[in-house]
């Protein structure tokens, strides 16, 4: 009898025993599950072929044949490097710096790789490579020419041009320091605009436009590293809110060197300079400045040898004024393609060159979540869009001309897709909740015509994974939530078990979806018998500009009353004890969790709060004058948003978790969070983690799971009614 035969007879005449073949997921197991994610996909020019790495190596893969090859592997590139010596102290960048460490050449011949700090030019035809830089300084942010003919890279706050045939490098600008950056990013623009780089080739390879951003207003926090015999003091340059961001400037630079002629945008003191665009013909320059508060959008076009400028769109909005990258230049229709939520939904809209409207091309009570590709030749628009449901995303196409809608997906979940250039192929990375990953190659009518990546099920055989549930209700004044649910192991409906409410809350971001979670600390905590539930409120992504923006100018009042209702709708169900309900989240999350153990201290008998905002004057400029305004124009709100101001109402048992060096979510907010606990005479558990991230990870996060979990068994396993 074989293994499947003997498994299949155990499950039909002993279903507890094929229960029991299965472990219960520990923190053992979470510490070595690996985290699911898309690899970054980079099509050739031709859209015929793409490169993506696995396991240190790059793979290169031919759509029409469905060959796939190793390129190389980047440890080779890297022992080839000159080694950079470590650099004293920390130079606070903001993680969402982006250097695209692979890059096609024009001809789609050879790819130029960063690997070690240097530059190298791969070859794809005849093999081999090609080392472009050898500095003892690490190259940052390489970008080839569009003519494949030079290569910028940025260092030492400075911009230098490489001529691929050889010539020394060049550089092109002069006054950089430690406070003035050219075509470098602040820690807060990253952080909060998306924005990942801060310089761009002109399309016929002539100039380089960039950003110089001037620090020197910024506030500085003064973090020390106080692991070392002798502390060594780390400053940042971190703008809170209500105090000046950096000075911001555009600039054009001939590539051969020469005078930076700066475009004149209008006042920029207080403004913030979102996102950067060449022209096709490289004679202007199109770039979205903000307001500081950012109700206020200007679509500016700059002409490149004078620097004048003049507004092609403007936007306001009662609240602000979402930015994506959503803004496509149709170089051979004189048109140009954004998206805007001025009908509380983020749809696409088509413009002509100078401004004029010409069409809607999306609308619906759903949202445009991504503009993936624009095959002008085609006239088809790719963009991925919540339509067919909020918690899902799914891949459409949309003509030029309008019209209906065409979905390319097909299986309910989420899907994460990259469209080659002419849109005659695409990758879909695709999950749902019971699904692993997986990748796969489909044509341009949606077909999979190869798998690439099989879906990894061998946590799903070894451990017992509780299933989630995707569930929705309606609050009392009849608005439509969702939320998961996961039962414990073992569940019993007679029984009366502890519950865990999981919580972010915050803008820009959704909790509930269905793409797969698999071994995650939800599950250890269900393994040993508590229900996980988790909603998303009003002031989460999603549901759109409007649903979004309920949180306008007051932080955690309306957050709180929907999660309340979501608390009542999980009782409802009956196997939760109601006097045994815990909550906890991670920075939006842990302030959301103390807001609500000190706004509603009969509901939650215990909470943990991750590196949590205590008081927002202390968070940056960018995030928080967008939503709440400046602190000077609504005191108030501040105040009342705040848990610092209400550390008397905690009742509940309380453990604060930070790590001292968090360079997001200042550990400065922590501290004062406990002077205020105790002059209220209230005691709480805290965890102190020395990483400088905003997240806690590798093996102190090992550490950091057994304390939560630890204190959620002891403050919420005894029943107390």
């Amino acid at each position: 009898m074989s293994f499947s035969t003997r498994a299949l007879l155990l499950l039909l005449l002993c279903p507890a025993a094929a229960f029991a073949q299965k472990k219960p997921v520990t923190l053992d197991a979470l510490a070595r599950a690996p985290f699911p994610h898309a690899p970054e996909i980079q099509w050739s020019p031709d859209g015929r072929r793409f490169v993506f790495t696995q396991n240190g190596r790059i793979q290169l893969y031919d759509a029409a044949s469905r060959a796939q090859r190793e390129i190389i592997s980047l440890a080779a590139l890297t022992n080839a490097a000159v080694k950079v010596p470590p650099a004293a102290g920390y130079g606070w960048e903001n993680r969402r710096v982006s250097e695209q460490s692979v890059q096609w050449t024009p001809d789609g011949r050879s790819l130029v790789v960063l690997a070690g700090g240097d530059v190298f030019l791969v070859k794809l035809d005849v093999g081999g490579w090609v080392q472009l830089t050898a500095t003892p300084i690490a190259e940052r942010d390489p970008k080839l020419s569009p003519d494949g003919r030079k290569l910028a890279y940025r260092h030492n706050h400075n911009l230098y041009v490489l001529d691929i045939g050889g010539k020394r490098p060049m550089q092109i600008t002069h006054d950089g320091s430690d406070t003035l950056l050219n075509g470098e990013l602040d820690w807060v623009y990253p952080e909060e605009l998306d924005l990942e780089t801060a310089y761009w080739w002109s399309p016929d390879s002539q100039s380089i436009a960039y950003l110089q951003l001037d620090t020197s207003r910024e506030m500085i926090q003064p973090h020390v590293d106080l692991l070392p015999l002798f502390a060594i003091e780390e400053p940042q340059r971190y703008p809170k809110a209500g105090t000046p961001n950096a000075d911001v400037r555009l600039g054009v630079v001939p590539a051969a060197g020469g005078r930076t002629r700066w475009m004149d945008l209008g006042e920029l003191r207080d403004r913030l300079l979102a996102r950067i665009y060449w022209t096709p013909d490289s004679a202007a320059i199109f770039a979205m400045r903000l307001n500081r508060v950012q109700n206020e959008m200007r679509l500016l076009s700059a002409d490149a040898r004078t620097g004048e400028s003049k507004t092609i769109l403007e936007e306001k909005d009662p609240f602000w004024v979402n930015i994506k990258d959503d803004f496509r230049r149709l170089p051979k229709r004189n048109q140009f393609l954004i998206g805007s939520e001025r009908g509380g939904y983020r749809h696409l809209y088509l413009y002509r060159s100078d401004g004029q409207p010409e069409a809607q091309l999306t609308k619906g009570e759903w949202e445009v979540t991504s503009l993936l590709q624009v095959d002008e030749a085609g006239g088809r628009v790719f963009f991925e869009s919540t339509e067919e449901s909020p918690l899902e995303r799914h891949l459409y196409t949309v003509s030029l001309a309008g019209g209906e809608r065409r979905k390319l997906t097909r299986e309910k979940g989420t899907h994460t897709v990259s469209v080659s250039p002419s849109g005659e192929y695409w990758t879909d990375s695709f999950s749902s909740l019971t699904m692993p990953p997986r990748l796969t190659l489909n044509d341009a009518a949606g077909n999979v015509i190869a798998t690439l990546r099989k879906p990894d099920t061998r946590l799903e055989e070894e451990y017992d994974i509780q299933p989630t549930e995707l569930l929705n209700f309606r609050g009392a004044d009849g608005t439509l939530f969702y939320a998961r649910l996961i039962k414990p192991r073992g569940f019993d409906p007679a029984k009366k078990y502890p519950a865990v409410v999981m919580i972010y809350g915050g803008p820009h971001a959704q909790a509930v979806r269905n793409s797969y979670a698999g071994v995650s600390w939800d599950q250890v905590l269900a393994a040993r018998g508590f229900v996980i539930w988790q909603m998303d409120n009003r002031g989460s992504a999603g549901r759109g500009h409007l649903w979004e923006s309920k949180i306008y100018h007051q932080f955690g009042k309306q957050e709180l009353a929907d999660q309340l209702e979501g608390v009542r709708r999980l009782i409802s169900l009956g196997f939760v004890d109601p006097h045994r309900i815990g909550i906890t989240g991670w920075s939006y999350g842990g302030y959301m969790t103390l807001y609500a153990l000190l706004h509603s201290p009969d509901t939650f008998r215990a909470g943990i709060s991750g590196a949590p905002v205590t008081d927002w004057r202390n968070y940056d400029t960018i995030y928080t004058e967008r939503y709440m305004g400046l602190p000077s124009d609504n005191p108030e709100g501040y105040k009342n948003s705040s848990p610092v101001h209400f550390a008397k109402n905690l009742t509940g048992k309380l453990m604060l978790v930070h790590n001292f060096s968090d360079d997001n979510v200042l550990y400065q907010g922590s501290m004062q969070m406990q002077v205020e606990l105790q002059k209220a005479d209230k005691f709480y558990d805290l965890l102190i983690y020395p990483q400088k991230t905003h997240a806690v990870t590798g093996p102190l996060a090992r550490h950091m799971r057994q304390a939560m979990t630890d204190f959620f068994e002891r403050t919420l396993r005894a029943d107390t009614h």
